[in-house]
């Protein structure tokens, strides 16, 4: 079972991530495959803390059970947390909605770029960046669907009140025995620096 993880990062800003490691939405292949593999590539520099929330949202609409596990720090009551987790739901589908829009705009200024000759790279990471967006946003309204079984987790506690009293020098030990207990890779790009 896909698990998810509801945390506050460095900054106190929530952040929702899955266990799965991130790697490009599969797209059907075409005639321009070429583009669209250097756009996925492209996509994979965006910053992981931004791209690891976007595929988790869009791994939400493979999910077929009507229920969702999220591992939070569990320092406030479960009412609270849904509360703060709806809140932030909403949150990013507004924003999800806002970046479509203003993708969608972009989208005939980058269409002017197509008499250069070559592939029309700018194009293709653009689309790319619809798709991805789009999916996340429907990822966003899945998870607002479903219902959440939250579950409380003594590190990610640990790391939350760490910090909370800023003690930056506990992180790098923390965010190792997280990524450990539940098998994650890069944690410091996304909840850290």
């Amino acid at each position: 079972m896909l698990t998810f993880f509801f945390l506050r990062d460095h900054k106190q800003d929530y952040r929702f991530f899955s266990s799965e490691p991130p790697r490009p939405p599969e797209l059907k292949r075409s005639k321009v495959k070429e583009g669209w593999e250097l756009a996925k590539k492209k996509l994979m520099l965006l910053p992981q803390k931004m791209l690891r929330q976007e595929l988790a949202f869009a791994r939400v609409l493979k999910i077929e059970e009507p229920v969702i596990r999220v591992i939070c720090s569990g320092l406030a009551e479960e009412k609270k947390v849904n509360f703060r987790f709806r809140l932030f739901l909403h949150k990013c589908r507004t924003t999800r909605i806002v970046v479509l829009i203003g993708e969608a705009l972009l989208l005939p200024f980058v269409g002017l770029l197509t008499p250069i000759p070559g592939p029309n790279i700018a194009f293709y990471a653009l689309a790319l960046l619809i798709i991805t967006h789009g999916q996340s946003f429907r990822g966003v309204r899945a998870v607002l669907k479903k219902h959440h079984e939250f579950i409380e987790s003594p590190l990610a506690a640990e790391w939350e009140k760490a910090v909370k009293a800023g003690g930056e020098g506990l992180y790098p030990d923390i965010l190792a025995r997280i990524e450990r207990e539940y098998g994650l890779t890069d944690l410091r790009k996304v909840l850290w620096k």
